[in-house]
This record gives C-alpha cells, sequence and structure tokens, in this order.
C-alpha cells in the first residue's frame, strides 16, 4: 500500500515534466471502476433471473435449499457491486480528498465495514451451501427430515450476521477503519503503530474467511467422492442423478473461484497482520484486494455456464468429438427426463448406507 502511495507522491513530483500522467491514471482506475461495476451488476442480475426462475420450478428439497443459497449469495453480490462501486464513485469524484468529504471518518468506516461484509459472506455462504450439500447426499434421510425450509433460511440469516458482525466489530472496539496509503479504500489498520486489537481484527478476518474455504474444500471432496462412490456402486439406474451433477459442479466452480480469488488476500493480510519488522504494508495489497473483487462477477457465472442445459450441450459435444460411448449419453436423456418427473414419485437411488432415500419431493418451498 505506501508503495502506492510512494508512487502517487512520485507521480506529484514529475507533473512537471508530464502533466497528464496522474490525471491518466486516474481516469484509468475510474474507468477500470466503472466497467466493473456495470459487469458485476449485468452478470449477477442475469444469473439471479435464472436462479429465481429455477427455484420456481424446483420439486426437490435438497434441490431448493440449494437454490435458494445460491440466490441469496448472487443478491449478496449485487449489492456489494452497487455499494462498494458507489463508494469507490465518491472517493474519485471527490479527488481523494478525505478530509474535506469525510471530516468525521464516516465514510471510511462504511467503506471499510461493506468491504468485509461483503467479502465474507460469500465465503460463508459458499461453505454452507457445500455442507448443505454434503449432508442431503451422505445423509439423505436426516436431511429430508430434519433439515426443513425453515432451518435453511435460518442457517443463511446466520452467516450474515456473523459476516455483518465481523464487519462493525472495528467500530464498536473504537478501532475504525483507515484510509490506505492509495487513499482509494479503507481498510483495517496494517502499518505501525499498531496495538493487539490492530492485529488480532485483520487476523479475526482472515482466519474465518480460510477456515469458510476450507470447509467448502473439504465438504466438495466428501461431496465428489460420495456421488462417484454411489455412481461406482450402484447397480440400477439413479433417477436424481442430473442434479446431483449440476449442484457439485456448480460448488466445484465456486470453491475454486472462492480459493482463486480470496486465498490471495486472506493469506497476504496474516502476513502482514504477524510481521515483526516494522515495514508499511506494501502496495501487493492493493493488487489482492483487486482480485479478490473478481469473485463478485464470477460468481454469477458459474450459474449461467454450469446449468443443466449447458453441461447437458457440453456433455453432447464432447460424446461428438470423442465418441463417447452411446449408452452413457442415452443415461445422461434418462436421468433429465425422470429428474423432471421426480416431484410425483420416491427416489430409487440408495444412500452410501445402502438404505432407500425417502420421497423428498415437495410441492412448493416456503
Amino acid at each position: 500500500m505506501s508503495a502506492n502511495g510512494s508512487s502517487e507522491a512520485g507521480c506529484r513530483s514529475e507533473v512537471r515534466l508530464n502533466n497528464n500522467t496522474c490525471s491518466s491514471q486516474k481516469e484509468l482506475s475510474v474507468t477500470a471502476s466503472v466497467i466493473s461495476m456495470t459487469v458485476g451488476i449485468l452478470s449477477n442480475s442475469l444469473a439471479l433471473f435464472i436462479l429465481v426462475k429455477s427455484y420456481g420450478r424446483a420439486r426437490i428439497k435438497s434441490k431448493a435449499s440449494f437454490l435458494l443459497f445460491a440466490s441469496n449469495l448472487v443478491v449478496t453480490d449485487l449489492l456489494g457491486h452497487l455499494i462498494n462501486g458507489s463508494l469507490v464513485l465518491l472517493v474519485y469524484s471527490s479527488q481523494k480528498k478525505w478530509e474535506t468529504f469525510d471530516p468525521h471518518r464516516i465514510v471510511c468506516s462504511v467503506f471499510g465495514a461493506s468491504l468485509v461484509f461483503f467479502g465474507l459472506s460469500p465465503l460463508f455462504l459458499g461453505s454452507a451451501m457445500a455442507v448443505e450439500r454434503c449432508i442431503g447426499v451422505t445423509r439423505p434421510i436426516f436431511h429430508s427430515t430434519a433439515l426443513a425450509s425453515h432451518h435453511m433460511k435460518r442457517l443463511l440469516g446466520l452467516t450474515w450476521l456473523l459476516a455483518a458482525l465481523v464487519a462493525v466489530l472495528p467500530v464498536l472496539l473504537w478501532k475504525p477503519y483507515k484510509v490506505q496509503s492509495s487513499r482509494s479504500w479503507c481498510f483495517f489498520h496494517m502499518e505501525e503503530p499498531r496495538d493487539w486489537l490492530d492485529v488480532l481484527l485483520p487476523l479475526l478476518f482472515s482466519l474465518l474467511g480460510l477456515l469458510a474455504l476450507l470447509l467448502s474444500i473439504v465438504c466438495n471432496t466428501i461431496t465428489s467422492c460420495a456421488l462417484l462412490l454411489a455412481r461406482l456402486r450402484r447397480k440400477h439406474h439413479c433417477r436424481s442423478t442430473s442434479y446431483h451433477i449440476e449442484m457439485i459442479c456448480q460448488l466445484l466452480a465456486i470453491m475454486l473461484v472462492s480459493c482463486v480469488c480470496w486465498g490471495p488476500l486472506l493469506i497476504h493480510v496474516i502476513l502482514l497482520s504477524t510481521r515483526t519488522k516494522e515495514d508499511p504494508a506494501s502496495f501487493s495489497l492493493l493488487i489482492v484486494v483487486r482480485m479478490a473483487t473478481w469473485n463478485q462477477i464470477l460468481d454469477p457465472w458459474v450459474y449461467i455456464l454450469l446449468r443443466k442445459a449447458v453441461l447437458k450441450k457440453l456433455f453432447m459435444l464432447l460424446h461428438s468429438c470423442w465418441g463417447t460411448n452411446s449408452h452413457a449419453m442415452h443415461r445422461w436423456h434418462q436421468s433429465v427426463h425422470e429428474t423432471r418427473n421426480i416431484g410425483s414419485r420416491s427416489s430409487v437411488c440408495r444412500s452410501l448406507s445402502g438404505a432407500p432415500l425417502p420421497d423428498t419431493a415437495i410441492k412448493t418451498i416456503t
């Protein structure tokens, strides 16, 4: 971060040589922010339309629960683009003069809390979705009897509540967010001098985010292995296979996107918080923050591209290119067709324990 600040100072000192450098850098930053905000809003709006439409047609309880979490994840990303993007544009439109437009540091506190909340919320929601799918695949009887729709909604509210608590904790503890060296955003106090709270707060943020990623990795791995073993062991065709495959593909993609986008930031914050030298925060912090913002842009494309219809076309393409066994193609078509009618029939799949799955069909999810 300080490197970015020093580069801006160097830009001011070299303004005599090239008086267009600083203004061009500012225009480039504003343009990039506007493009990112626009693409994010359009992508999340399209994904939300697809998920809401799928949720209205869902006749399987486990699929409806998954779509409920996925829809709220997209809504969270959409609000994150709107709020954070508006704050960024406000900062640039005010020439980064925080002392002028934010003398009481209210905007800075809102900015920092918004970044933390809309950063942790997708990670928490992704881990909750992974846990729900893991239980639905490995313990289907417990999932259908004990995890009702109101339980899913309570869990959804708890994830938002936990993210909000972490976001407002610095303000409650009188350790407000600080304007960073680039003067374009606010975050935890990452520079010296600092006390134990200044170290604890960013560590709490990073550790909770990494814990959510680890939980997603473990649960998605268990779910994928369970589905693979069930497919290899069963003798009869499983009528609910296609929607399981669709959801696990989406979960794995979400997990991959979150790890790539958020992993560097979470690890970097831990390294900066636990460093022993009194070196200022580096410019690389701003780079990893910008990487993290791409999570909200890539998340909706998981639901746009990894839908059942798209997966079916991809399967057909692979079949035509590599000559996949026609019997496997027939099984895919049969699975898709029977999944649509599963609301009126009991599933013939068997759980890993060998017990028959209950009828999880419902007409509506309230």
